[in-house]
């Protein structure tokens, strides 16, 4: 199996500043009679095609928004919908383009399971002009299946975003291999209902394949979840930049470095982050590393730049505040713990620092261990957002002129 790369921190979308419909990819239909353990096949080729989408600019819709527009619309997966029913899912995802199909796969009459052949067949549904486009196929061994769901996004994206489609060759080139069985652990946490499962199976796919970059970004999800932030920092230090979940996987690494105590780690991840992504809940971060690294005048900075994104935002006008504070600004530091106030009248710490401020006493000033350690920290990481923006505002690449 193959797994998408990013290019560098950026990723290729970067190339393609032009904003292209917004499309969701369901799930692939196991047709297979009688094996529903293949269903893992359908969530690989749909979680590929998400991806490539994703890599090439295409602002792409996750597992999770596809699996609450099921909820939303009672409908199961594993059923097979009417073209009705996937015109109503891009409907509630707000999805322009939305991509299904089905697979069915034959076992060998003799040999290794993976010699069996494999068939997908998939479609694109716009819903822009209300019409589904011609079926497309593609057939091969389960063994080459990378092989299979590469040919297939990049048909599906040639359809959805043709001037954002590069080469197939470029395209293929943005895979690393991953083993087969590694995909298939991996696939199948994926699609586990426990949290302990989903351990398993990722733990097994990281097990396969030390390089699956997917696999330790998911352990690292679920080892912060827990508080377990040691191991989440030992997972998530394994995803590299040039994965396309680099820079989640490096918030939520500078999350657990600063849980750890670690805040020169957080700091230097968080700053990594911002030259990327410079969005509030990165700068908010970013200060609070630095504000228990003692760094006040940088901490004051960034939570500006915070509050720049967002002034109605109470964790970052706390923040600002009582790094302030911290510097000896009382003036300054009142005047935010004041606005603060007007948002949130029932902010616990706010009115005991503001009456310190007013008083003009310091943290070194009567010592109140109420007051240590107060940073806010956000968990959200909006860079799809951000993307999405970028994309609309970015100015229209001029055409070149034809001889």
């Amino acid at each position: 199996m193959q797994r998408w790369l990013a290019v560098g921190m950026f990723g290729l979308a970067a190339l393609h500043p032009l904003a292209a419909d917004t499309a969701a990819v369901l799930p692939f239909l196991n047709k297979t009679p009688n094996a529903p353990s293949l269903d893992w096949i359908g969530e690989s080729v749909a979680e590929t095609v998400r991806e490539a989408f994703g890599i090439t600019g295409v602002t792409t819709l996750d597992r999770n928004e596809v699996q609450e527009a099921y909820r939303r619309l009672s409908l199961r997966e594993g059923l097979a919908l009417t073209e009705a029913s996937v015109m109503k899912i891009g409907e509630t995802l707000d999805a322009e383009q939305v991509v299904y199909g089905s697979f069915q796969f034959t076992p060998p009459a003799s040999g290794p399971i993976t010699t069996g052949s494999l068939r997908v067949t998939a479609r694109v549904l716009d819903r822009r002009h209300m019409r589904a486009g011609p079926e497309f196929t593609e057939t091969g061994a389960l063994e080459d299946l990378a092989t299979i769901e590469a040919h297939l996004a990049w048909r599906a994206l040639t359809q959805i975003a043709p001037t954002m489609a590069p080469a197939e060759a470029e395209f293929r080139s943005l895979r690393t291999p991953i083993r087969l069985d590694a995909e298939e652990n991996y696939t199948r946490g994926l699609l586990a209902h426990s949290t302990e499962q989903k351990e398993k199976y990722f733990s097994q796919a990281a097990h396969l394949d030390p390089h699956f970059a997917h696999a330790y970004y998911q352990l690292g999800q679920i080892h912060y979840q827990r508080k377990e932030y040691k191991l989440a920092v030992a997972s998530l230090e394994k995803v590299g930049l040039a994965d396309i979940h680099a820079h989640e996987a490096s918030f939520l690494l500078g999350l657990a470095r600063f849980q750890t105590g670690d805040y020169k780690g957080a700091l230097q991840t968080f700053q990594m982050i911002a030259a990327a992504v410079p969005l509030s809940e990165v700068f908010n971060n970013l200060g609070a590393a630095e504000s228990r690294a003692n760094l006040q005048q940088a901490s004051v900075d960034d939570f500006r730049r915070a509050l720049d994104g967002d002034a109605n935002d109470p964790a970052y006008r706390f923040n600002l505040g009582y790094a302030l504070w911290k510097k000896g600004d009382f003036s300054a530091a009142a005047e935010s713990f004041r606005a603060l106030l007007d948002l949130d009248p029932n902010d616990p710490s706010a009115p005991l620092l503001l009456a310190r401020c007013l008083k003009k006493q310091g943290p070194r000033s009567n010592p109140d261990p109420r007051l240590d350690n107060l940073e806010r920290l956000k968990t959200n990481f909006e860079e799809r957002a951000y993307m999405q923006l970028k994309s609309l505002l970015a100015p229209a690449t001029p055409k070149a002129d034809r001889p």
